[in-house]
């Protein structure tokens, strides 16, 4: 059976789809699933099935990061649970172990008594959690996730790096001025401007 043949199973295009989720690069997904890259790059033109399901695990990932960038950027709430694990009350241990036994005995009239009471000791606990407090706090929005968003999404009024366009003429008859000509003209031009004479 050839190789690729496995990977267009039900199986095994579901395993594709869980290493792309997982953020699997194309090198990584080719080296699970025991081929080389070039090998996966043929099968994804190849095969539309293999190419659609790495796109769909791989999309499913970009949201998440997505999502998780746009909640850091814009902040969020957030509920912290202290918990504390405590003895069950006799009574209530009591209460729950013969509910339970109740219960077992109606879906499976056949258990004999010992059946009953490993049933009984395996799934009621003689502890359980309880909440002592909840404490919601706000995450403010992180500054840098704010610019990376802005500078990906709005470039054109955020990007570091702003290309201005001049439009005009460009007056050459400075160019074969000496350095000297150059100083006095522009002294010159600095003086009318605020109304003085040049030195």
């Amino acid at each position: 059976m050839a190789k690729y043949t496995k990977w267009l199973t039900k199986e095994g295009l579901l395993k594709l789809e869980g290493w792309a989720r997982d953020g699997l690069t194309d090198d990584q997904i080719a080296r699970n699933a025991g081929i080389n890259r070039t090998t996966l790059y043929a099968w994804k033109k190849k095969y539309s099935d293999i190419s659609d399901t790495l796109k769909k695990g791989k999309e499913v990932v970009d949201r998440q990061v997505e999502n998780a960038l746009f909640k850091r950027a814009t902040g969020y709430v957030t509920t912290d649970h202290q918990y504390k694990v405590v003895d069950l009350d006799d009574n209530v241990l009591w209460a729950r172990r013969n509910k339970a036994k109740n219960e077992f005995k109606l879906s499976h009239p056949e258990a004999t008594d010992d059946d009953i009471k490993e049933y009984v000791y395996e799934h009621v606990p003689t502890r359980e959690r309880i909440e002592l407090y909840q404490n919601e706090h706000t995450v403010p929005p992180d500054t840098t996730a704010v610019i990376f968003w802005l500078k990906n999404r709005k470039p054109n009024e955020w990007r570091d790096k702003r290309e201005i366009g001049l439009s005009g003429r460009v007056d050459s008859s400075f160019d074969n001025l000496g350095t000297d000509e150059l100083i006095k003209h522009l002294e010159k031009l600095e003086g009318d401007k605020d109304g003085l004479e040049p030195k």
